[in-house]
């Protein structure tokens, strides 16, 4: 699985990709922990309003994310759709550092930076078709290489962000960062990307309708592996509401904990990504998915029952097996639910994102509203081992001969 890296670095193509991801994760490591400092107690959001803001952020970006692959995959390449959602970055981040008020904050939001969103989607959706000659197993190795590239950005960039700003009243210049950052991904791929590698059987399909092409994810052959995994994801995002408040709550440790140990489980993950991807490669990938999940359940329990800050110190070499399975493994599995349309395949990572974020939100509230945080945990791993068991039956059923899901019948063509 290591190999890939020099494979990855040598392919000029898939170079740029990585470079892509990473600088789409910069963005993210950037903003996203300062997201909520700045709409609620910077501009004077409330935590209401702040609340529907990111719900409705999620559903423009998993709509984009659908709509630009179904462009891409109509127009036969990914260039135009990528440089337009770095410049919807650029410009979703800009303007909230440039005219920093609640409306700027909220129009951002909800339009140009979740469109920015779709770029993780495109960029995964260009490696595919860029590797469509490749065998199946070189695909999940350079996969998980690319996918660990925003794992690296989440490791390096908060705490560079963090001791950069420190000690400023404003912690807008983050949106700085974010927007040069999308100005340098455009010029990237306006300078040096080649659609010449991608294959030429993809641009033979025939176009897609729209609507056609909507329908077609909400068939059995799609949504219900989509929602399996969606409840394993729900763990990731379950954990990231709970851990800062058991740690900081019934652990009794300090905010620096968290810091530390979110930092040290994304650093565990870059090198457990590629153990999955060689996992994988020699069971299943519905196997190798359903294997994370149970470990990462495992640590939710851990982390339920914790009493101390060392305790979930502990924990964080199976956090970081688990999680780096449960982020990379799922690419690869979904893209091939739509294997031969790369953009519309790939487009059901952000679906997947949408999905597993409502999920936990619902798992939060019910679980904050019956118990407290070390319990909600519990019943996030609950959640994954719910995933777990209908990914199980799904791949025991007589249907699913392989290891993933084939599409069946004829697709909708316009």
């Amino acid at each position: 699985m290591l190999s890939a890296l020099p494979f990855v670095y040598r392919h000029d193509q898939l170079r740029l990709s990585a470079a892509g991801i990473f600088v789409f994760g910069f963005t993210g490591a950037a903003t996203a922990p300062y997201m909520s400092l700045i709409g609620i107690r910077e501009l004077g959001l409330t935590d209401a309003a702040f609340s529907i803001l990111s719900f409705i952020a999620a559903l423009v970006n998993v709509s984009a994310s659908i709509s630009m692959g179904i462009l891409s995959d109509r127009l036969g390449h990914y260039k135009l759709p990528i440089l337009g959602a770095c410049i919807s970055g650029a410009l979703g981040y800009g303007v909230v550092y440039a005219f920093p008020t609640i409306w700027t904050f909220a129009l951002a939001l909800l339009i140009p930076v979740p469109v920015y969103g779709a770029l993780n989607s495109l960029i995964f959706a260009y490696v595919r078709a860029s590797c469509a000659s490749m065998p199946p197993r070189d695909l999940i190795a350079v996969n998980s290489a690319v996918r660990a590239a925003i794992s690296l950005s989440w490791v390096l960039v908060p705490g560079i962000v963090g001791y950069a700003l420190a000690g400023r009243s404003s912690m807008l210049p983050a949106f700085l960062l974010a927007a040069l950052a999308c100005v340098l991904c455009f010029i990237l791929f306006a300078r040096f990307m080649r659609e010449d590698g991608v294959a030429h059987a993809e641009r033979q399909e025939p176009a897609y309708a729209f609507l056609a092409s909507i329908r077609h994810l909400g068939t059995r052959q799609i949504w219900p592996f989509v929602l399996a995994i969606a409840l394993i994801s729900s763990t990731l995002h379950v954990n990231g509401i709970v851990l800062p408040l058991v740690v900081t709550g019934k652990a009794g440790g300090q905010p620096a904990d968290v810091g530390a140990i979110v930092g040290i489980v994304a650093l565990l993950e870059i090198v457990f990504i590629f153990f999955w991807g060689w996992v994988e490669t020699k069971t299943s990938a519905a196997v190798a998915i359903a294997a994370s999940a149970l470990l990462y359940c495992a640590y939710m329990l851990g982390l339920g029952l914790a009493q101390d800050p060392m305790t979930v110190y502990l924990l964080t070499p199976l956090s970081g097996l688990g999680a780096a399975g449960i982020i990379s493994l799922p690419i690869t599995y979904l893209q091939n639910l739509i294997a031969r349309r790369a953009g519309l395949g790939s487009s059901l990572i952000a679906v997947n994102i949408f999905l597993a974020g409502g999920l936990s939100s619902l798992l939060f509230s019910v679980g904050t509203a019956v118990s407290d945080y070390s319990h909600t945990a519990m019943l996030g791993a609950f959640a994954g081992l719910c995933g777990v068991a209908l990914l199980s039956f799904l791949h025991k059923r007589p249907s699913v001969k392989d290891d993933l899901p084939t599409q069946q019948g004829s697709e909708h063509h316009g």
